[in-house]
């Protein structure tokens, strides 16, 4: 009863710690009553108790009664409340069970699309250096067949002059 008083909001709090120290010291008091008759004889253990009982015979009884009732009723709603608690942290466990498994799937998705895009990475690499290469011959080819064009027009301007120099 105390952690279930200490954890409601404040509000309702120090009315119910109040209450449950009230409890508390009839409980003390109680058990005090109880030793004290179980220490002294029994005999005038039990004219004490039985004197005390009919100087207020209906209330004390009644008012224990309906306190003990309480409690009890208190005791079963705490009991529910923890049931209740016990099926939420169940149905709880299950979803992060159920999230985790989840997760370690996408997580091993992940790796799988990591090492597919270092092969792809890997891919792109050799193709960059294959069309600088290729870049490269084309560029020298150009210059050579450059150079061909040239030393032909030359070799065609050399023949005309010779041909018109005769």
């Amino acid at each position: 009863m105390d952690l279930e008083a200490r954890s409601l909001p404040p509000t309702q709090k120090a009315a119910l710690l109040a209450k449950l120290r009230e409890y508390k010291s009839d409980l003390n008091n109680l058990k005090r009553d109880v030793k004290k008759s179980a220490s002294t004889d029994a005999a005038s253990a039990r004219d004490d108790l039985l004197e005390s009982g009919m100087a207020n015979h209906a209330n004390p009884t009644h008012d224990q009664r309906g306190r003990l009732l309480m409690s009890t009723e208190r005791l079963n709603q705490s009991g529910e409340r923890i049931k209740e608690s016990k099926r939420t942290l169940l149905e709880t466990e299950e979803l992060g069970v159920s999230i985790l498994q989840d997760l370690a799937s996408q997580r091993q998705t992940l790796l799988h699309a990591q090492n597919t895009l270092h092969g792809v990475d890997d891919n792109i690499g050799k193709s960059r250096r294959i069309l600088n290469s290729m870049s490269r011959r084309m560029s020298r080819n150009k210059w050579i067949m450059g150079s061909i064009i040239g030393v032909l027009i030359l070799a065609i301007v050399l023949v005309i002059y010779v041909k018109l120099m005769r």
